[in-house]
């Protein structure tokens, strides 16, 4: 049976964390353009795993997921007075290249795309 408040409450916990990483000032939360790639709920709601990424790599994101885990304890009570959550859940972060693997694949469809574009060109002349 899917658990739809589960999915809801994944997205706005994944919102909020997004909206908190602006907000905190710990210079490693500052050092690349991190993100919140996604949230995964556990179906009773007690446990969120969230992962992160950045722009600059899989080291950078291992740097703000440790800022992350001293700020645990005043994450999850930001996420129980913005959600409005008698419990919230607990927070494991996790680091992921993710953003650092798409931005490589978007590269090389790139190249592929202009090497086409170049092959077309010689043959028309």
């Amino acid at each position: 049976m899917p658990n739809y408040r589960a999915d809801r409450m994944s997205e706005d916990i994944q919102r909020e964390i997004a909206a908190l990483l602006r907000e905190m000032k710990d210079p490693r939360l500052h050092d690349g353009i991190l993100s919140v790639v996604r949230c995964e709920m556990a179906h009773d709601l007690s446990y969120c795993k969230v992962y992160i990424s950045s722009m600059k790599g899989l080291d950078t994101a291992k740097s703000a997921v440790k800022a992350l885990k001293n700020a645990q304890g005043f994450l999850r009570h930001e996420l129980g007075v913005r959600l409005k959550l008698r419990y919230a859940p607990v927070l494991a972060f996790e680091a992921t290249d993710s953003i650092e693997y798409s931005a490589n694949i978007s590269r090389i469809l790139h190249e592929i795309d202009l090497g086409e574009e170049q092959t077309n060109e010689n043959n028309h002349d």
